[in-house]
This record gives C-alpha cells, structure tokens and sequence, in this order.
C-alpha cells in the first residue's frame, strides 16, 4: 500500500492574509484606496451581478498565459513568490556553500532537474529497475510490497496523521485510491466531453507504454481504463468523503483481516514499517472493501500493468521531454485546456519546494519577511475573533449551552503566523546531481520515513502543513488552528497603506474564513481540545443544519458551464466560511468605524461600499473552461464569482450599501437570506 501524504485541514482559500490595519496618507499599491477601479464596469447594476460589477472591464480584457489555467489578482503575488523562490534555489545551485549541507542539497536538486541534457542521456534507463521490479511479481503478495514502496500507486493509501478522536496521538488512516483521472466523475458521466476525456487517456496510457517499450500498449491499455472504470463505480462522491464520522472506521488487525483480507494487511502493514501497528482507521468503507474484492479478482497480470503504467505517469516529468509532454498534454491540455507548458525553471522551482519546501522557506523568510507583520498579523486576528465572540453570544439560533461550548473553543483557536519556530532537518535525504528520478523517488521515501519517526510520539502542534512560501492559509480542525505563511502577508492582499474599509473587506474577510471553519458543517463536529465529538445540544444543530441545507440548495443551482452546477453538498464548508467569514469581518470592520469615526467617501463610494468591493476584488479571477469543469467535478470551493455573488446576496448590509431592491437579479427576500452569524 502506498503513502498518501494526507493533511487534516478544512477551508484552504486561494489568497490571503496579511498585517494590520492603517489610516496612512501615503498612496496604496492599488488605486486611490485599494482597488485598481479600472477593473470596475459600472454598466452593470451591483444588484445584477456584483462581481462583474467589481470586475467586469478587467474581466473582458484579461488574457490568461497560456501556461496558466487562471488569472486574476491571486496570480500576481504567486509571480512575485516564484521569482523569490528562483532567485534562492539559484544562488544555492551557484554557490551552495553559502548556506551548507542544506545550500548544497537545494542546489543539487534544482541542478538535477534543470539538466535536460542529463536526463535525455539517460533515456529510460532509470526506468528499468522500476519495471523490472513489477515484472518479476508473481504473486498478489508481491504487489503489496510494491503499493509500499515510494514511487509507487495503490488501490487504498495509507496515511499518518492525529487521530480523530485523540488528537494528541497520531493514528494509520486507510483511503479508497487507484484512479489515473481526477475523480470518478470523468469515468462515468455522460456526453461527448467525458467520451474525448475517456478516449484521450486511453490514448495516454498508451504512449507511455509505448515510450517505456511495453509490447501490446492498446490492449494493456484497454484493460487497464477496465480496472479503473470498476474502480471508479464503487468509489465514494466527494461529498460523502467530506463527512468526518462516516469516513471515521477504527478497526483492530484482526476486525481488519475479516474487513478486507485480500488486502494482506499484515505484510503491508510490516512493508511500510508499521508492524506494530495494532489499529487502522479506515474511511470510505464499502469502497476499501470493493476494492480489495477486485484485487483478488481481476486478473494479476492487468494489476502489473496498472502498476507499471501508473508509475510511470506518476514520474513522466522526471523522465525524457516525450514522457514529460505526453503527461502534460492529457492533464494540461486535455483536461484543464492549458496551451503551453510552464517554463522549467518555474516547475523547477516547485520540485524543490515539494522535496525540500522548509529548507527553502527557512531561507524566504530571513530574505522576505518582515518581523513586525507577526505583531500587525495578530492584531488584525484578534478583531476578528473579538467580532466573531459578539457574534456567538448573540446568536439566537444557539442555546446558552452550545454558545458556551462555541466560546471556549473560540478561546482555544491558535493563529501561527509567518513560518514554523522549528524547521524539518533534510540533512538525511541524499541529492544527486545527474540523478533527477532517483531524487524524487527518494524524497518521498524521507517523507514516509519522517512520518515514520514522528509516529510513536505525541502529535508536535508546532509542525506546519503548508510552506512559509505558500500563498495561502488554513485551519485544521484536529489542533484547532489557524496558519498564515509568511508569503500572503503583503500586498496585494493586503496593504498597510489602504483604506480600512478595504483591508477588512479583503484580508479580513480571509481571516474570518478560516476562524470560520471551525463552525462549519464538518468543523463544528470538532470540540475545543480538536476531537471528533458532538457537543452541541439537538436543538441547535438542528437550526444549524436547517441554515446549512438552505445554503446547498442555493449553490445547487448554480450553472458555470451549461450542464455543470456546483456541488453544495461538496462545497458546503468552504460556502459557510466565505458567508461567515464575510459576516464576520463586516462586523469587525463597523467596530472600526464605531471606535475611530464613520470613513470619509473616497471617489465616490461609501466606506460600506468600498468593504463589499473590496471583497469582491480579492476574488478577481479568469479561468480555462477545463481547470473551471475540474473544480466543479472534483474541489470543494466554488468558483471565484460565486464565492462573491453566492456570498454577498445573503448579506444584508450589502443590500443597504448599494440600495439593492426587488426586481435586481440577485436579490433574496429577507427570509431566504441564509446568515451563519
């Protein structure tokens, strides 16, 4: 069984945080107070559809590169990240000594993959090893030891991570796997586009194939989309994996061999280091079990090939240009319609990232991050958690029982801002120049190994599961805590020399997002020690939950791409954040107000108006209608103009600030407004 690298984290937004809020003369980055206004296009009534109406001119304009799926205000500050990042990994592959061992290894690294004449050279040789491994299977057995070697796919991944219900200890989880597409959806829907997606993978695994020198690629092929497509039909929606206590099944070893014994739990369980382990907690149950009934039953052979192929799609960016552009052109340009290739360097930049991420961010940050964010951060944090008290405790829905159970978790949140105060040490992990697949595949056989390590000992609350590098943010409910890397805590998220209005409407409503999550529909089965346990009383989750199903049916129909809605129930919790989040922050903000004076107007627009613009500004976004079809499949947020339209209609100040009435095309009556706070 392979490790899949599995974090625990709810409402992952996509661009975010920053300092605190200020009042300063001084011209913002962005326009007269924070917003470029050439995006607006006041043609369009904020009534009718207010994110064209933030964003509309720029919207009709932009053109997306044609190595991106998107573009949008995000993009701006990940080019910025990048080029901070390219300029580290390039001094280290200049001059390594400059910061030891670990100069050394992020130089050989970015070495290794920007060396296409060394990995052309080589051809398929580092292949064979590999191949050969999975040729001389002669056993089920044996490919059980292959599903547990580093590099390799499996049909159920194993993971480490805290244990539900004793989040202080860390525990084995098992998941469904094995899919080559995204999701099962690009197995089983209907239409032409599934049948070219269909094809073109087909098509896919038989250049590899080929490529690798595999004899009779098309009917391998055949019987390979065969596995998965069964595969596929007994997998769980990405709405049930969402369920926290359903995907919860703690089974001993001996419940496991009656559960699912095909799956030889004891070799796998010994292959991967874990013989003492007594207890897996598994998750999508029927599919784990089906799945270990189709390991016995299909035939070995159409498993080997599974296995090959699979490996090496898994690693074609490591191997020779046509490998690496057959890869590219099925997920890229098939499925997500991106034209172009990204420039090496910058896929370089993000494989040492991925091998080598807080070696590199311990660098970013002595280059890039300014101490005095940490003290601005944290006091932007705790307006929003004082707005977000006020709210709890005059939520009428809540009874006095549950707010009391809210706020003592309120006052348990943890905000880590900036980067880790302890940093993962690489000096293990053996780099090679001239051995680019040998690198990866030992990267994640460090990764496993580190898990392995931590596995015996309580759960660190100071590891970190995002990159001090990252442009983005978390909350994790199991620690019960908020991260914001060092990378988003500056413009154009956020701007000390902007208006409040547009700080809090922005940075602030990221904010109150993610403190948001821990309330949401999943985050709220979550107690103030981060456990898995039901502290609410039955009247007030129900009242929740009635709120919680109105939000779905309103995302429910929505319609992107004709033919594509968005999936409420997929995309509940990231909805809940964005409205309470929203809700939050605007109550924040008039707290502002309240203590230093109602905003002046500035070109025109109240400070109200400016907090709701700000808002959807921060969501400026363009994407290919192939990313935009995949994140409807398969993501649980929604896209960016329904984070904003699907946000803001159900927000009652909205209404008032731009005098939105009956017969405009998003308003809701009063009473079919969902408010979470």
């Amino acid at each position: 069984m392979k490790l899949r690298r599995i974090i625990l984290m709810s409402g992952v937004a996509v661009a975010l945080a920053s300092p605190a809020i200020s009042q300063s003369p001084v011209k913002p980055v962005y326009g007269t107070w924070g917003y470029d206004s050439s995006a607006m296009d006041s043609s369009v009534k904020p009534g009718d559809d207010f994110f064209a109406y933030v964003n509309g001119t720029w919207f009709n304009k932009a053109d997306i590169a044609p190595d991106r799926t998107f573009v949008g205000i995000d993009s701006v500050l990940n080019d910025q990240i990048e080029k901070d990042v390219r300029a580290i990994v390039e001094d280290m592959a200049k001059d390594p000594s400059t910061n030891g061992r670990l100069g050394q290894q992020i130089g050989d690294l970015y070495a290794s993959w920007m060396d296409k004449g060394a990995v052309e050279k080589l051809g398929t040789e580092p292949l064979r090893p590999y191949l050969a491994r999975v040729a001389a299977a002669k056993t089920r057995g044996d490919l059980v030891d292959l599903f547990a070697e580093p590099g390799f796919d499996s049909p159920v991944g194993l993971a480490i991570f805290p244990d539900l219900k004793n989040p202080t200890r860390y525990a084995v989880y098992a998941g469904q796997s094995g899919l080559g597409m995204p999701n099962r959806d690009y197995y089983l829907l209907k239409g032409e586009k599934y049948d070219a997606y269909r094809k073109a993978y087909r098509d896919y695994l038989v250049k590899l194939q080929t490529l690798a020198g595999i004899s009779d690629p098309e009917a391998r092929a055949d019987r390979i989309l065969a596995l998965e497509t069964a595969i596929a039909k007994i997998h769980w929606t990405p709405e049930q994996q969402r369920d926290a206590e359903k995907t919860y099944n703690p089974m001993t070893r001996a419940q496991l061999r009656a559960f699912a014994p095909q799956l030889d739990w004891d070799r796998a369980l010994a292959k991967l280091g874990l013989a003492k382990v007594n207890k897996v907690v598994i998750g999508e149950k029927s599919a784990i079990q089906a799945e270990a009934r189709l390991l016995a039953s299909t035939p070995l052979q159409t498993w080997k090939d599974w296995t090959a192929v699979h490996f090496i799609s898994e690693n074609a960016q490591y191997l020779p240009k046509a490998f690496d552009d057959a890869k590219f052109d099925f997920y890229s340009k098939t499925l997500r319609d991106v034209p172009t290739q990204r420039a090496r360097w910058k896929r370089g930049v993000d494989f040492v990232n991925g091998a080598l991420g807080e070696g590199v961010g311990q660098i970013y940050v002595q280059r890039h991050y300014p101490p005095e964010s940490d003290r601005q951060m944290h006091e932007l944090i705790d307006n929003i958690l004082a707005a977000l008290k006020d709210k709890i405790q005059n939520a009428a829905w809540m009874d006095s029982t549950t707010k009391g159970r809210a706020l003592e978790k309120l006052g348990t949140f943890d905000p880590r801002i900036g980067h880790p105060v302890k940093y993962i040490d690489y000096s293990s992990l053996v780099v090679k120049r001239g051995d680019l697949l040998g690198n990866a595949i030992r990267s994640d056989d460090f990764d496993w190994k580190l898990q392995l390590k931590r596995f015996p000992k309580p759960v660190d609350r100071t590891l970190w599961g995002m990159l001090p590098q990252t442009n983005n943010a978390y909350y994790d409910p199991t620690q019960n805590q908020i991260t914001f890397p060092a990378a988003i805590l500056q413009p154009p998220y956020f701007d000390p020399k902007a208006d409040p209005a547009s700080n809090y409407g922005s940075i602030g409503a990221t904010i109150g997002h993610e403190i948001g999550h821990g309330f949401d529909d999943q985050g709220r089965k979550f107690d103030k020690l981060g456990r898995l346990a039901d502290w609410w009383t039955p009247a007030t989750a129900k009242l929740y939950t009635q709120h919680a199903d109105k939000l779905v049916a309103q995302y429910n129909g929505y319609e992107p791409i004709p033919g594509v809605h968005i999936k409420g129930e997929l995309t509940l919790g990231e909805n809940l954040g964005d409205l309470g989040g929203l809700e939050v922050a605007y109550a924040a903000y008039r707290k502002y107000v309240a203590d230093h004076g109602e905003l002046p107007v500035i070109d025109g627009l109240t400070g109200d108006q400016r907090f709701f613009i700000a808002y959807g500004y921060s969501w400026e976004t363009k994407q290919r209608e192939g990313a935009l079809r995949a994140q409807l499949l398969t993501n649980e947020h929604s896209p960016a103009k329904y984070r904003v339209n699907g946000v803001v209609r159900n927000v009652d100040a909205w209404y008032k600030a731009f005098n939105v009435q009956p017969g405009d095309k998003m308003y809701l009556p009063p009473e079919q407004r969902v408010h979470v706070w």
